[in-house]
């Protein structure tokens, strides 16, 4: 599936992570951006890969119960949650051999929004600032 790139922003696993965790100072902004995207204000996708990161760090804390929220809240408010496929992962191969500083899940995600022409995502996390096929949305400044 092709999506409309002006129209769609892919929403990173650190921003339910932040809205849910402790006090921090990305949580309200983190919480602010959810809440458009809720009232379908911003129009968010995200793959399968952010769905099992949510899953991995909260099991493995021992927070199920705050794993089961994050991740029923990012199928709940994602219009769409795309897979991961081995063009996905072929990609991020040739982003992980060009940008070293990024990591492979980051890779992953960006794969996932090139390969189905979105353009914009939601993140905090600065390295995904380094992939010029795409641009980044700071929560902290998002209007």
């Amino acid at each position: 599936m092709s999506l409309n790139s002006s129209v769609y922003h892919f929403l990173d696993a650190n921003l339910i992570m932040y809205s849910l965790g402790g006090p921090h100072p990305l949580k309200a902004p983190c919480i602010n951006i959810l809440r458009k995207i809720q009232s379908e204000d911003i129009l968010a996708v995200t793959n399968t890969e952010v769905l099992q990161e949510i899953l991995y760090r909260y099991f493995t804390i021992g927070k199920a119960e705050v794993g089961e929220k994050a991740y029923r809240s990012m199928t709940s408010i994602c219009v769409n949650v795309l897979p991961v496929k081995i063009a996905d992962t072929d990609t991020a191969l040739e982003l992980l051999k060009l940008h070293q500083s990024i990591t492979s899940r980051d890779a992953i995600h960006a794969a996932t929004m090139i390969n189905n022409n979105v353009k914009e995502i939601i993140s905090t996390d600065s390295h995904f600032d380094l992939i010029p096929q795409i641009k980044r949305i700071d929560p902290t400044i998002f209007k």
